[in-house]
C-alpha cells in the first residue's frame, strides 16, 4: 500500500471511529499534538477533541466521501476531505451536513497520523 492509499484508508478510518464512539482507535490515528479547528472557530486539543466525543457532545452516524484530495511532501502531507456527514452536535438536532475537513498529517515510524484538522462546510 502506498502513502496516499495509507492517507485515504486513515480518513476511511476516522469516521469509522467517530460514528462507533472507538476512542482507542481515534487515539491511535491522531497524533498527541492534534488540533481541532471547528467551523465556529473554536480550537480543541486531541484529548478535548475526543472527550467530545465520547461525552456525546460530537455525535456522528454516518459518513459518505465524496472527494478526497492528498498531497504528500516527503514526511509531511496534507489531505482535505469533502464528505455528507450525518451528525448531532453541540445539544443540536441530527442533520446532514457537508463538512469539508482541511489535516495536515505527520509521518513517523512509517505511520501516517493526523496533526491538525481545520472543519468547514462546502
Amino acid at each position: 500500500m502506498d502513502d496516499k492509499q495509507q492517507i485515504a484508508l486513515l480518513y476511511d478510518e476516522m469516521y469509522t471511529a467517530m460514528i462507533q464512539k472507538d476512542l482507542e482507535e481515534l487515539d491511535r490515528l491522531h497524533d498527541d499534538s492534534f488540533t481541532l479547528m471547528h467551523m465556529t472557530g473554536k480550537v480543541q486539543n486531541k484529548k478535548a477533541y475526543i472527550n467530545s466525543i465520547h461525552d456525546g457532545t460530537l455525535n456522528y452516524y454516518a459518513a459518505e466521501t465524496e472527494h478526497l484530495d492528498i498531497d504528500i511532501r516527503h514526511e509531511t502531507a496534507k489531505m482535505t476531505g469533502l464528505s455528507r456527514v450525518l451528525a448531532a452536535v453541540y445539544g443540536g438536532r441530527q442533520q446532514e451536513w457537508p463538512l469539508k475537513l482541511e489535516f495536515t498529517l505527520q509521518k513517523r515510524n512509517d505511520c501516517w497520523r493526523l496533526t491538525s484538522a481545520k472543519a468547514s462546510m462546502y
